[in-house]
């Protein structure tokens, strides 16, 4: 049997400490927590929780905390999970179910020294936003380690690291809520100030900087934050970016663009540039159909969105894609628009479908839908009746959801009759 050591790092976590260590608890056999100065009830929920709490005193540095508590362990493996993350039971197990395998397999056991997976970020309704790989499981030898103050990274070789597909951590802590009341991110943005003013031409460390500033809300923020990314796009020393950070970079370029119709061709350049630098990511070529539509190319728009889902479904997107493949709604909710734009009942009803088998609360797409069913001349009783494929009308919590739905898009009439069945 594999002993997985599970080691994590926390301060003032009593809201989500709990969550996280039950979530390894079947698959790890010890947990440690190393707490940098909690003032909240941290320490003495994650003890009630069977793991071993040790103290370690803040230096303004991530890989020397994590480092501590990797040295406290003593199984053969290593899980690596932050307070504000957590596995689904089915994720644990294959995670177990992974690492029996490599043991099983003797050329993988020799070869791999490490282990990948998808991280998810949630947002605070739950829904997945984007997923990014990250090496979070390895073996508990002393040449494995952390480096860097923040955005640590381990001192391991790509070709000793294996990528697990089939099991993803979930993350909270991108949430809007988690960093209003933690105040990770202005943490965050201090210690990457610090380490670029030791670094000035460190052009990772300026990617991380405007990533976590592109966060904020204030245009202050999204000012330096769109400075800095055009500062690494223009420089040849940015080629070497991270890659999940280079993405990123461009769909905050593309986004920020794409709201003012003045910059639709400079915006419909910058995402040929993120294509040409991603071939096959899916997340470019869904935002450029976004910007033929803005520009009435809704035929070539709808052709490129088709091709999107058809990597998606046959699984040949380049794995540099964070949002369409996290959540596919995305795609489906501008196919459903173009769709009506273009009068094609069929497919509006099809990817209605596909968003609403996935969440049948999403108003944003059951309204329309409702509607344009009742325009195009589909009646009450047939509405009803495709409706029933993914709703049951003798639940009343259903039946709510369609009659706010329906009233958000002037179907009043439609909505007291669902009311009243």
């Amino acid at each position: 049997m594999v002993k997985l050591s599970l080691c994590m790092i926390v301060k003032n976590e009593e809201k989500n400490i709990e969550k996280a260590l039950s979530s390894a608890r079947d698959i790890a056999f010890e947990s440690i927590v190393v707490d940098t100065g909690s003032s909240d009830m941290t320490v003495e929920i994650a003890e009630k929780a069977g793991a071993k709490v040790v103290c370690f005193e803040w230096v303004n540095d991530f890989a020397a905390a994590r480092n501590f508590g990797i040295g406290q362990a003593t199984g053969d493996w290593i899980l690596i999970l932050d307070a504000d993350e957590f596995l689904y039971p089915k994720d644990a197990a294959r995670l177990s179910d992974f690492l029996e395998k490599m043991l099983s397999d003797h050329n993988e056991w020799g070869r791999y020294l490490a282990v990948s997976c998808m991280v998810v970020n949630l947002n605070d309704s739950g829904r997945k936003m984007t997923k990014s790989k990250s090496v979070r499981i390895f073996r508990n030898i002393p040449s494995i380690r952390y480096t860097g103050r923040i955005h640590e990274q381990l001192t391991i070789d790509a070709s000793a690291i294996t990528h697990a597909g089939d099991f993803s951590l979930m993350h909270t802590g991108y949430s809007e809520s988690a960093h209003n009341e933690t105040g990770k991110r202005q943490r965050n943005i201090a210690l990457l100030r610090e380490e670029l003013a030791a670094d000035p031409k460190n052009m990772n460390l300026k990617a991380y900087l405007a990533n976590s500033l592109s966060m904020g809300t204030d245009e202050e923020s999204q000012s330096e934050a769109e400075k800095l990314f055009i500062e690494i796009l223009s420089c040849p020393s940015g080629e070497c970016v991270n890659a999940v950070l280079k993405v990123k970079l461009f769909i905050f370029l593309i986004n920020k663009y794409s709201n003012d119709r003045g910059r639709l061709p400079e915006c419909e350049e910058m995402c040929r540039r993120a294509i040409a630098a991603f071939p096959g990511a899916i997340d470019f070529e869904y935002l450029m159909a976004e910007i033929m539509s803005k520009n009435g190319e809704y035929k070539a728009a709808w052709d490129l969105l088709k091709g999107c889902e058809e990597k998606l479904v046959n699984g040949g997107d380049s794995g540099d894609s964070i949002m369409i493949t996290a959540d596919p709604t995305l795609l489906f909710s501008q196919m459903i628009l173009t769709a009506k734009i273009l009068g094609d009942i069929e497919n509006v009803v099809l990817y209605s479908t596909h968003v609403l088998t996935i969440d049948k609360t999403r108003q944003s797409v059951l309204g329309p839908c409702i509607a344009t069913l009742l325009y195009y001349g589909v009646s009450e009783t047939e509405t009803i009746g495709l409706l029933s494929n993914i709703y049951d009308f003798n639940d009343s919590d259903d039946k709510n959801i369609i009659a706010q739905a329906a009233e958000s898009c002037g179907a009043t009439d439609f909505a007291s009759r669902i009311r009243e069945s």
